[in-house]
């Protein structure tokens, strides 16, 4: 098969030719539909992720068909469509894995870059974290919610979405898009903010009634003309700066998401935040269940992010050109039809 490897931090991704894996105990072989090309996949070959394990496949955002199942594997079956995303596996007897927050262990493994992701024809991985496809989505459209998706659609339940309140998505990207989305499907009024306008027609025709452009007006004083401020706040943006900015437009008893941060620190007025009980969480994606939700939202709801298929040989220079600033458009690895 062709895989593309990552030999180690600041070195260039390789397109190499290698055996198909074997799937071992409660493991499954996975012949790849598609992968999706994700900001993590450039933050690991930067050396951002100390924990990575090179030579390593990048890649979590995966879509495929199961073509083997190795020993004492009863589901999936060899022929079902499945999604395999950012968490690889867990410990399975931590109290968080018991409780089925498998994303809370200890001793989780992260797909693409602590074990082979899905830059490559084929994949082995752990049977009980597949997630079969609803009927309905498209699998290479679909690819980028195995961590985008999940990613959106669990920080709006963990920052306690309601139907009606005022959501303020950070960002208007890969994770921002499908945030404004889900946001409106589930009853929210939703304002985007971003840095210009450039993102502000596609964000009102997905349904935000507002756009704030941070280099024009102070956007913690226009979310608190939206009514009294914003109910929730999600950062999508890959800046921990940009949540700061914002954070004086939440409503009394809101909530800030990170979703999206760097590597600075996170500072807050802790008066205001005291005097009404403002709430600051941050999500990692999410657990098996809670990609299962989002597939089943996103299938019933018709919500998948616009792609742009790219063929596995083309994924180097897609990361060199997102490190570039120079990338348009969502590319996803399409293992077939494209050329």
């Amino acid at each position: 098969m062709y895989a593309v490897i990552a030999t180690g931090a600041n070195e260039p991704l390789s397109f190499v030719e290698r055996d198909v894996p074997t799937p071992g105990l409660g493991e499954v072989l996975v012949r790849m539909t598609a992968c999706g090309v994700c900001f993590t996949d450039l933050n690991l070959t930067r050396g951002h992720y100390p924990f990575a394990r090179f030579p390593v496949v990048p890649g979590h955002e995966v879509t495929g068909v199961v073509e083997a199942v190795g020993s004492a594997v009863t589901w999936p079956t060899v022929g079902t469509a499945v999604g395999a995303q950012f968490l690889y596996g867990s410990c399975g007897h931590c109290d968080y894995c018991v409780r089925a927050e498998q994303i809370l262990c200890p001793a989780k493994r992260i797909t693409g870059i602590v074990t082979d992701g899905g830059y490559a024809e084929y994949g082995v991985f752990k049977a009980g974290f597949l997630t079969p496809l609803p009927d309905g989505l498209d699998p290479v459209a679909a690819a980028p919610l195995m961590c985008a998706g999940i990613t959106a659609f669990n920080g709006l339940r963990q920052g306690g979405i309601r139907a009606g309140s005022r959501v303020a998505v950070i960002g208007a990207g890969g994770i921002g898009t499908l945030a404004i989305q889900y946001a409106v499907a589930m009853g929210a009024r939703v304002a985007v903010v971003g840095s210009s306008r450039r993102a502000e027609e596609n964000a009102r025709a997905l349904g935000a009634e507002r756009f704030i452009v941070t280099t024009e007006n102070d956007p913690a004083a226009e979310l608190k003309a939206w009514d009294g401020g914003a109910n929730l706040i999600l950062n999508a943006a890959p800046t921990t700066a940009a949540a700061a900015a914002v954070f004086g437009g939440l409503a009394p008893d809101g909530t800030l998401v990170l979703c999206g941060y760097d590597n600075d620190p996170l500072v807050l007025p802790t008066q205001p935040m005291i005097l009404n009980r403002l709430r600051v969480v941050a999500n990692p994606s999410g657990s098996p269940h809670d990609l299962r939700d989002t597939l089943a939202f996103s299938a019933a709801r018709g919500i998948v992010p616009d792609v742009i298929p790219i063929p596995l040989k083309e994924a180097p220079q897609t990361l060199e050109a997102m490190a570039s600033g120079g990338l348009n458009g969502r590319r996803v690895i399409a293992f077939q039809g494209v050329a």
